[in-house]
């Protein structure tokens, strides 16, 4: 494109970042347990008696960071498997995937939990010329959708920060469409005007002497994927925030309160004496201190603390919180011996807020396993079967003695699956006929063979065998 095109092209669609960067900002911070509290100025009182309290405590509530990794925890501790119907083409898939996607798949839990939306970037390994992705948070990426109700996704600015050699940073704008990108850059301080240039970085295929601006990367595709938290694109914090603040509120207050109550305040009126040194060292010496006669007195400056009511504060506020931020409170006394049914409904908010995230992620789980079946050229099948497991507290004993009660009523290979024991149900198959196998050929050297051959007629008619 030319150079005026791109500088219309990224003014029209930067304010798209403006929101976004907003809310992850605040988001990330309370991730960092940085509430508010931390910020807030302490208020000036002109009443003596409560300019009197010097206490500032300032000790910022962990519920933000405890649901975002509840959910990711629960969601994807066990990473979703996938099936395209060929089991070359599966193995295929798991192999790319690796090891890493546990961890991929928790960075945009987290991500999309912080910001409404986080984004997976696959491309050509240089090198390798493998397929390669990894996570792009949301303040990076500015995506270019289409006006149809389809709402396609038809290119993408990706913007990052670098320190170039001279030690200026820069804002680099990667433009993105379905076959090449082109990369501009200029100094972070100065417009887009003034001071977006070619940021020449990819080498010319057959002049390796010669830079150029744009690389064609052939994916057939906006190698970007959007992996929403909801429908609305929105973060978690949003729902808890006023909540959060509260509590803070609530119990540094409090805190403050106890702390300065340890203070001994004395009002003195009609003291006789000439110095406040003076009355300290005669209350300690003689335990007595001399005042004005009928007009003098020491009395003591108290604070009082509604310790109920702030408790009752505390405690609904930490209820409203998990019930909005839709998680499983942590309290002991919450669980208990919980049944299996006791332990589901605990877990139905939670349940909630994972399914939600399930709901929008698949979507972006298909487009990526699209994409590495197209990069390969992978036979499949019509359709893609996505499995996803819950990493749920569950009464162990309740589900063992379930299984071993269904014998014979259901297969063997559906109660292994669903055994708290057992991890592999085809791996527990091939151990169980391993060693029926093993006893087996025990029982052969144990046994002669005429004796189990005695054995076998014992309670029959010799007469029946002769016949």
């Amino acid at each position: 494109m030319e150079l005026s095109t791109v500088k219309d092209y990224i003014k029209r669609h930067s304010t798209y970042l403006g929101p976004v960067l907003a809310a992850s900002a605040v988001a990330r911070r309370y991730y960092e347990c940085k509430n508010d509290i931390l910020f807030d100025k302490k208020e000036q009182d002109d009443d003596p008696a409560t300019a009197l309290r010097n206490a500032d405590n300032r000790v910022p509530a962990s519920f933000f960071p405890l649901l975002v990794d509840q959910k990711a925890a629960y969601t994807f501790t066990y990473p979703p498997l996938f099936d395209v119907g060929e089991e070359q083409a599966n193995k295929k898939l798991s192999a790319v995937l690796g090891d890493k996607f546990v961890k991929v798949c928790k960075r945009l839990c987290k991500a999309a939990s912080l910001s409404g939306i986080a984004w997976i970037h696959y491309w050509r390994d240089a090198d390798t010329g493998e397929f390669r992705y990894g996570v792009l948070p949301a303040e990076q990426v500015i995506p270019v959708i289409s006006d149809d109700l389809d709402e396609r996704l038809l290119g993408v600015i990706r913007v990052y920060l670098k320190v170039e050699d001279d030690g200026k940073t820069y804002l680099i704008y990667e433009v993105w469409n379905d076959a090449e990108c082109e990369v501009y850059s200029r100094e972070e301080n100065v417009s887009i005007d003034e001071g977006l240039t070619a940021y020449n970085i990819f080498a010319v295929i057959g002049d390796a002497n010669r830079q150029t601006n744009v690389y064609r990367h052939d994916m057939g595709r906006v190698p970007f994927i959007p992996f929403r938290n909801n429908e609305d694109k929105t973060g978690d914090l949003r729902r808890i925030k006023g909540l959060i603040d509260t509590y803070d509120k609530t119990f540094n207050g409090f805190a403050n309160d106890l702390e300065d109550i340890q203070e001994v305040i004395m009002v003195l009126t009609g003291y006789s004496g000439t110095d406040l040194a003076g009355f300290l060292e005669n209350l300690k010496k003689y335990k007595t201190i001399k005042i004005d006669d009928g007009e003098g007195g020491v009395s003591t400056l108290n604070i009082d603390i509604p310790v109920e009511a702030r408790e009752k504060m505390l405690d609904v506020t930490r209820k409203a919180i998990f019930m909005q931020g839709q998680g499983v409170d942590p309290d002991p006394q919450n669980f208990g011996n919980a049944s299996g049914v006791a332990l589901k409904f605990l877990y139905s908010l939670l349940e909630l807020k994972a399914g939600d995230l399930e709901t929008e992620f698949r979507d972006g789980f298909g487009q990526l396993v699209d994409a590495i079946c197209d990069f390969y050229s992978l036979q499949r099948g019509e359709t893609l079967v996505q499995t996803w497991t819950r990493n749920a507290i569950q009464n162990d004993a309740e589900l063992a003695d379930i299984a071993s009660k269904s014998t014979g009523i259901v297969s063997q290979r559906t109660i292994l699956v669903n055994h708290p024991f057992v991890e592999d149900a085809e791996m527990e198959l091939k151990q169980l006929k391993k060693e029926q196998a093993e006893q087996e050929k025990k029982n052969a050297d144990l046994y002669p063979p005429d004796f189990r051959h005695a054995h076998d007629h014992d309670g029959e008619d010799p007469e029946d065998d002769d016949e």
